[in-house]
């Protein structure tokens, strides 16, 4: 495998994926089997300046450059051959927000993230105009609050793209975007495979009266689909990812996806009738649909699938934060002791053990809301543990209740799908920090959607590997396959990973305490009212 590796390396035929996410930029470079042979990663955390959510530009560039040189590292210290030439390229991050740039392409207010939630007005305006649901974090959200506040900026607007789209572009000269990211800026038209023109008129209509000198198509980056060209590797944009001027230009890009694409891709969850569940500090539920649903609904997204198949996206705010919290409160505990700490085995003992309590928690509930909930209608947060003095307060069950709580938002967007609109699906994949200690994740997304839940050992790797996924699809689909053919067929080759399906005493259990969760929202409604 080494020197197959190093051949690969050594004959610039290995593809490499970058995907900025919301604490760690991470590389993943893959040989010609898809195999990860070389990993890279920068940790960072966004920043709270003046009530909005945001990472410097400076930061986006340093976390990229640390990244790809620890990437370089690796390849040298596992293969003692320098990073200079790649097959294929392809950037992905976070998707939704707002980056809005002049015609110098200098940035005209800092990055506003998908994590802000103070869209409420301008969300709420163009879901009634548009007749479809237009969550607070989508570019266009962003866009129209800022013209709702009169921002002076905004008459300045030449460009405006998501993370990814900012980078590619830096990198490559070109002002494109790949379809399921811009899915996530204004809805597109899985018909025409581009922004939906009529709401792109409506809008166009709405701000009118504002005499930009701008139409809203002149400043959004161009859509393409999965194995579409996207350019190439600038002189510049290889000075920018590598420092060290080892990396030579010319290297094809795929186009730059959001995190939702690559996780798609990632589970082998592009085809209709399959869905993924990204869980860590975020999650989200993507169900690849056969036809469109009856209506519009608050709480569920719609976007697309890297190649343009419309999805319905359950997206929430809040995960494992909370979760990660108090578990690290034992690790604290553990310390006290003078008892080493493992983690794996910390979260390993603790999530086996809350298995072993109440189905429904013995009445306990956790929200583990550090952030607004836009599903929930909570536009701030507050983490809290509810519990009255009848409950069953137990270790097991305080364990079982975060874990529960970690999907519980998702659980309430999902129920729509599968109980109101009758959503077909024939393979669910998790992946993420939720499914990391085997069986127990899995276990509690089953119970909580009630279907069987799949995992597999390269979920674990990530959007980064999504997203080299798609950069090899530009590049090697001699044979013109679809993106679904291409990863059912060459990717993945029939695995579908470890299934866990529900337990009908866990499904009853989670439905006990999803009921519960319901009625206490006035609880996490009253905290957040009353500010401490």
């Amino acid at each position: 495998m080494t020197n197959n590796a190093k051949q690969t390396i050594e004959s610039g035929k290995a593809v490499l994926g970058i995907e900025f996410g919301s604490t760690r930029i991470k590389a993943v470079l893959i040989d010609e089997n898809h195999h990860p042979i070389a990993q890279g990663a920068h940790e960072w955390e966004n920043q709270l300046v003046e009530g909005l959510w945001t990472y410097s530009i400076d930061a986006i560039w340093k976390g990229l450059q640390d990244c790809y040189a620890d990437l370089r590292a690796n390849v040298r210290k596992e293969y003692d051959v320098e990073l200079e030439t790649l097959a294929g390229l392809g950037f992905s991050a976070m998707m939704h927000g707002y980056m809005a740039f002049n015609q110098d392409e200098q940035i005209l207010v800092p990055f506003r993230t998908w994590r802000n939630t103070n869209t409420q007005k301008a969300a709420a305006e163009l879901s009634k105009l548009f007749q479809y649901n237009i969550p607070l974090r989508w570019s266009i959200s962003h866009l129209y609050q800022c013209i709702l506040d009169g921002e002076a900026h905004v008459k300045d607007i030449k460009y405006l793209t998501t993370l990814a789209g900012y980078v590619h572009w830096q990198l490559t000269g070109e002002f494109v975007l790949g379809i399921g990211d811009a899915s996530g800026m204004i809805p597109v038209d899985p018909n025409t495979k581009t922004y939906d023109a009529t709401m792109v008129d409506k809008f166009n209509t709405l701000v009118a009266s504002k005499h930009y000198p701008w139409q809203l198509l002149d400043i959004l980056p161009t859509t393409l689909n999965a194995g579409e060209k996207a350019g190439c590797l600038t002189e510049k944009g290889a000075s920018l990812l590598d420092v060290s001027g080892h990396l030579k230009a010319g290297c094809p890009l795929c186009p730059p996806e959001g995190d939702a694409g690559t996780g798609m891709v990632a589970t082998n969850a592009v085809k209709q009738r399959t869905g993924n569940v990204s869980a860590g500090t975020s999650s989200f539920s993507m169900i690849v649909l056969e036809k469109e649903l009856s209506k519009p609904y608050e709480m569920i997204d719609m976007v697309t699938t890297p190649d343009g198949s419309l999805v319905a996206m359950v997206h929430c705010n809040n995960c494992t934060s909370d979760l990660n919290a108090w578990v690290n409160i034992f690790k604290e505990y553990q310390q006290l002791l003078g008892v080493p700490v493992d983690m794996n085995e910390v979260f390993g003992k603790l999530y086996n053990h809350a298995m072993t309590g109440d189905a429904d928690c013995g009445g306990l509930v956790a929200y583990n809301y550090f952030s607004g909930e836009p599903v929930t209608g909570l536009a701030e947060g507050r983490p809290l543990f509810v519990r009255s003095a009848n409950d069953h307060f137990s270790l097991a069950n305080f364990m079982r209740a975060n874990l529960y709580a970690s999907v519980a938002v998702l659980k309430i967007g999902n129920d729509i799908l599968f109980n109101d609109e009758h959503v077909k699906v024939d393979r669910i994949t998790g992946h993420g920090g939720l499914f990391k200690t085997e069986g127990v994740g899995q276990r509690v997304l089953a119970a909580a959607i009630n279907s069987p839940i799949s995992v597999m050992k390269t979920a674990g790797e990530g959007g980064a590997w999504g997203i080299a996924l798609l950069a090899d699809y530009l590049v090697n689909n001699d044979k013109q396959q679809t993106l679904a053919d291409y990863l059912e067929h060459k990717v993945f080759n029939g695995n579908t990973g470890t299934e866990i399906a529900p337990d009908a005493h866990d499904v009853a259990g989670f439905n006990a305490y999803i009921e519960n969760y319901k009625s206490g929202l006035a609880i996490e409604q009253a905290a957040t009212a009353n500010k401490k």
